[in-house]
């Protein structure tokens, strides 16, 4: 049988490193793409192909055009033809309050979070739609229902944007055999609080969720990988939370 073939977005670490080494051993090839820390992509590039898999590794910046263009084409003419994409790069930004948040950090977010979950969600159904199947997964957060108050309200804001995106698309593509869905983590134990300046928030959060811990992007990995594989073949627009009870 032909191997899956799937394009991950933000796969250098944490979420996305965890995705790519759970489909790495689920029997797909990857295509992993990153922006800044090349080393650590060529780092999971190294595990999947330990894991059987074959890998190309290719920088990227998701909210440009070509950019994406350029992911694809790379994806399509080293692996074949692309089945599966896991939208999963994203930024926040520093905490802070809406009312303290430069309009410079307020469109990287959008640009990253909506623009760029749009254009690679389009480059896919283009690919995807005319062969008859295929699969996305965007990657959401809870903080789409919580709001995300003094912390970054702007990126819980976009987090309902790929919520809309997802529902809407899967049912522009149903008719088409391509499945959309999201998965929706709570505070999950990554180093992107480190990046926003609160590198201790993952366990402070943790007294507030029921399940009284963070979550591990094994976690997150363990619900994409499921709605990427055939046991989900009647499961489109869903969004899957995955937050410990919030």
């Amino acid at each position: 049988m032909t191997r899956p073939v799937t394009v991950v977005t933000g796969g250098s670490r944490g979420i996305g490193a965890a995705v790519c080494r759970r489909l790495a051993a689920e029997g797909h090839d990857l295509a992993i793409g990153y922006v800044h820390a090349a080393d650590a992509a060529e780092a999971v590039a190294d595990e999947v192909r330990q894991a059987g898999a074959t890998c190309v590794v290719v920088r990227v910046d998701t909210s440009d055009e070509a950019q994406v263009e350029r992911l694809f084409a790379t994806a399509e003419e080293r692996l074949g033809p692309v089945t599966g994409l896991v939208n999963n790069a994203g930024v926040t930004g520093p905490l802070g309050r809406l009312a303290d948040t430069d309009t410079a950090v307020l469109r990287r977010v959008l640009d990253v979070n909506v623009l760029g979950v749009l254009l690679c969600a389009r480059r896919a159904a283009q690919l995807m739609a005319p062969r008859g199947g295929g699969a996305i997964v965007n990657i959401s957060s809870a903080a789409a229902t919580l709001g995300s108050p003094g912390e970054y309200v702007h990126y819980a804001a976009t987090k309902a944007a790929v919520d809309a995106l997802t529902m809407g698309l899967a049912k522009e593509l149903g008719p088409d055999g391509v499945r959309v869905n999201a998965v929706a983590p709570g505070t999950t134990d990554t180093d992107i609080h480190a990046t926003m300046g609160a590198p201790d928030r993952a366990r402070q959060v943790a007294r507030r969720v029921p399940l009284r811990r963070p979550g591990h992007p094994d976690d997150i990995a363990a619900a994409v990988t499921w709605l990427m594989s055939p046991d989900a073949s009647y499961t489109t627009g869903a969004v899957l939370r995955v937050a410990g009870g919030l």
